[in-house]
């Protein structure tokens, strides 16, 4: 065919999307006779906007999807959307339209933006979680779950937003303050909807061990929010109060002999009888209360305590007393909300006891200290050592004491050894009206009951008001109003709703039968199908989307949905996008296109000369005034060349800074490759370049196949550099000139894959390169054109030597007496005999 001289990037990208679009490349089936590659990233909410977030994120997918296609796998790499959220509502309030309307309008706008970028995506399983055929099957899941002792309900302490006014888990609060208001964070006390986490702590760790796949600080992060530990639950006995204890939880009984006061959390049933009683306890528990419950939080928070007044006695030191505190560190829901303070190996209690001048007794001290000398002064002492000042624990390691210690408790009949973890069951109850209701009924005679599967789903009312703070479904005036399926007498709907993250917890199974009206997916497709091979999205989500998949694919096991445990066996955690922000004297940001560089080389807003003060690169924000609009650059410069500078300038687990520069160097690369194809003559003569060019096609093949494997894909792009650089300067056989660029855009279309079909039908081709295999190298055409040798003089090393690969044998001996090395080593004798060991070894006998 003939080609334009001049690439036009917007015709031949929408051409090509819609040539995909109509031979439907991407739309996967099952196929047993073939190896499949589940390829996914997380999926965005509509927000109505795309950000370089999501370019970068969805274009380290899409080379992932391409990739594996073009190597034969059946690969599905499905798109949908995380619908339900605050975001809505909020917006409902804005701007006076419905969460819905809201909702799908954004929808439709970011699906035209993200088919722009040319993704390799199965539309046709396009899933939406704010709509009934979606939701439905996941009302389904709990009634199950419910069936299965997976799902109960409480009176519990939660997490308050007094600014979204729902419940927050503890990983939704962020420093003491919700995770999308920004607003402090209070405690109440509500019945919530649970699900039975801890039921799978044990399974849930083990697990970690077998996703090598998996980032390493994932895990990690997942292992201490599980936060096993062994321990010791012992009950103190409080002074004049005959027959009465507090049981507290301790994962260091070998410092007991160190116990200066004892903690209790201000939800703890003593602290709430003593506060019937006493104004004091009153208030401070009401002030406690305004931290919320996260336990980070409370860690960051100035120790505070009230004296009770109450004493316990010492379990193993006659005579001596601890005072008894209510403390804001110490949370209800771990252990048994009580703890014992020993402020020398604590550093939380040290500050406590500092505070509130209570004694400070070191009971662990280092190997090599003098037990008579050691003190602790502003910081507490947690490293390994020996028991002292312990009395019969003295000179036992920091084990043996633990084991000592539970060991003479028990025998007391005091307590007992126990298993502890730090995860708390995931309260999935929110206060609001945009999300799934929760499918039961409340009946005065029959307690709760579920709703019969016949009606679900349970759908949310159109006709609601947001005039008011709270959940509106809460005050609608008919929507609760319904009969017991069980005994016909009035009675009411669950007004609460799923957490988002119950969504989202299952939507990579939904993929797998997207359009199964009947149950949430098949179990053979799914089977077919999961566990997703290479999973991608940010490492925010570790310790809540992450955490919470791998225990609801559990529980779907458990009740019969699937047969994998793990939902991802591979996850890759990106890094963020970047982009120098602006800030003038009164601290005010300033959008980048308003600054000019002055005559002096300051810069300055270009409206009114005000000076810049801070220049610094920072994450994308709207507040920062530094955000960039994808669709403005794909508009401006094509979808290959914004892929390409995503994932050439930097590693892509590290944050990229998006540069000017950067976008518009891509963009010209993008126009020499075109210029290279429509230039390249392939009538040229064999000569001494070819087999250089030759060797230089393979390696590239083997080094961007390892380097893709690896998720090194700025590497990968870098390779496609040298090889196109090579072509370019390639004068010789025209069939190896014509290879090689066949060979290149293969190569290329997993990166830029608009420009990649445009080569390969100005190469002449009447398929589509989309539809080509992954080339493989010969391995002959990749070895080294040198090998590197060792020297050896009787047996033993000397020096090496490097040889043009052919010339090790003829030249071996030669070489290795040329080396001065050797040659000393021989003091000047002659050698006996030579013998070279090919590609390898040279040895001189002597």
């Amino acid at each position: 065919m003939t080609a334009p001289e001049r690439y036009n990037v917007k015709e031949a990208e929408s051409r090509w999307q819609k040539a995909w679009d109509e031979k439907r490349c991407f739309a996967a089936t099952e196929d047993a006779a073939r190896p499949k590659f589940y390829a996914l990233a997380m999926f965005p909410y509509p927000s109505g906007k795309l950000h370089m977030g999501h370019v970068r994120n969805y274009s380290l997918s899409d080379v992932v999807a391409r990739f594996k296609r073009a190597q034969g796998f059946n690969v599905l790499n499905p798109m949908g959307w995380d619908a339900f959220g605050l975001p809505a509502e909020n917006a409902a309030l804005e701007r006076g339209v419905h969460p819905q309307k809201w909702t799908l309008e954004n929808i439709s706008v970011m699906k035209s933006q993200l088919k722009s970028m040319g993704l390799a995506i199965d539309w046709s399983r396009e899933v939406t979680t704010c709509l009934p055929d979606y939701y439905k099957h996941e009302q389904k899941f709990f009634l199950d779950f419910l069936k299965a002792g997976l799902a109960y309900r409480k009176e519990s302490m939660v997490n308050w937003d007094p600014v979204d006014n729902c419940v927050l888990a503890n990983e939704q609060v962020v420093d003491g303050k919700g995770w999308r208001s920004g607003a402090p964070v209070e405690r109440r006390t509500l019945k919530q909807w649970f699900l039975k986490i801890t039921d799978f702590a044990d399974d849930l760790l083990d697990g970690l061990k077998q996703l090598d796949g998996w980032p390493e600080k994932v895990r990690l992060m997942q292992e201490n929010w599980i936060g096993k530990s062994q321990g010791l639950r012992l009950r103190f006995d409080i002074v004049n109060a005959e027959g009465r204890e507090i049981e507290i939880f301790t994962t260091r009984p070998d410092t007991l002999f160190g116990a200066s006061f004892v903690a209790l959390a201000p939800d703890h049933p003593l602290s709430l009888e003593l506060a019937e009683k006493n104004e004091g306890v009153k208030d401070f528990i009401a002030a406690c209360r305004k931290l919320g419950t996260s336990e980070a939080t409370l860690e960051k928070a100035e120790k505070n305590g009230f004296d009770t007044g109450l004493e316990v006695r010492h379990p193993f030191v006659k005579n001596k007393t601890l005072q008894v505190f209510i403390a804001n560190f110490v949370l209800m829901d771990y252990g048994t909300g009580a703890i014992f303070g020993c402020p020398a190996h604590d550093q939380r209690d040290l500050d406590f006891a500092r505070k509130y001048g209570l004694p400070v007794q070191p009971v662990v001290i280092p190997p090599d200290a003098d037990p008579c000398a050691f003190t602790v002064e502003n910081e507490a002492y947690a490293g390994p050592g020996h028991l002292c000042h312990s009395d019969f624990l003295n000179g036992l390691s920091i084990s043996a004491a633990k084991a000592e210690v539970v060991r003479r408790i028990a025998q007391m009949n005091k307590g007992e050894g126990t298993t502890l973890y730090r995860l708390r069951d995931w309260g999935v109850s929110r206060q609001r009206y945009w999300g799934c209701p929760v499918p039961v009924i409340h009946c005065p005679a029959c307690g709760v009951v579920a709703v019969p599967e016949k009606d679900l789903p349970v759908t949310l009312p159109d006709d609601v008001d947001f005039s008011k703070p709270g959940n509106p479904i809460a005050r609608h005036p008919t929507w609760k109003n319904v009969k017991c399926p069980t005994c016909g007498k009035d009675a009411e709907r669950e007004t609460d709703t799923f957490d988002t993250f119950f969504e989202s917890s299952w939507y990579q199974f939904r993929y797998t039968d997207a359009h199964n009206k009947e149950r949430g997916f098949d179990k053979a497709k799914a089977d077919y199908w999961a566990p997703v091979d290479q999973y991608i999205g940010g490492v925010e989500h570790a310790v809540m989307h992450l955490l919470y998949a791998r225990f609801f694919t559990r529980a779907l096991k458990k009740c019969g949905y699937v047969s994998c445990e793990e939902p991802f066996t591979a996850l890759f955690t990106q890094g963020m996008v970047t982009h120098m922000s602006y800030k003038d004297e009164d601290g005010k940001w300033i959008y980048p296109d308003e600054i000019e560089k002055r005559p002096d080389g300051a810069l300055a807003r270009k409206s009114d000369g005000t000076p810049v003060t801070a220049a610094r690169v920072e994450k994308m924000s709207k507040s920062k005034k530094n955000t960039v609009d994808p669709v403005e650059i794909i508009s401006a410069y094509g979808a290959d060349a914004a892929r390409l500078f995503i994932l050439s300038d930097s590693p892509p687990e590290r944050d990229l800074e998006w540069t000017e520069a950067g976008i518009d160097g891509a963009w010209k690369y993008v126009g020499r490759l075109w210029r290279l194809a429509l230039n390249a003559d392939f009538g040229g003569a064999p000569s001494k370049e070819d087999e250089p060019m030759k060797r230089k096609i393979h390696v590239t093949i083997r080094d961007m196949t390892q380097d893709l494997e690896k998720f090194h894909f700025n590497k990968a792009v870098a390779k496609l550099r040298e090889l196109s650089n090579a072509l370019e300067a390639f004068k010789g056989d025209g069939k190896i000139l014509r290879d090689g660029l066949e060979t290149f855009v293969k190569l290329m279309s997993p990166v830029m894959p608009h420009l990649a079909e445009e080569l390969w039908a100005q190469l002449g081709h009447k398929t589509m390169a989309v539809d080509e295999k992954w080339p493989e190298a010969d391995p002959a055409l990749c070895a080294s054109d040198s090998v590197t040798m060792a020297i050896q003089v009787n047996g033993r090393l000397r020096a090496t030597v490097t040889l043009p690969r052919g010339m090790e044998k003829q030249a071996a001996e030669e070489a290795a007496l040329a080396e001065e090395a050797v040659q000393k080593a021989m003091e000047g004798k002659a050698p006996k005999k030579i013998i070279v060991v090919p590609d390898r070894i040279i040895n001189v006998v002597v």
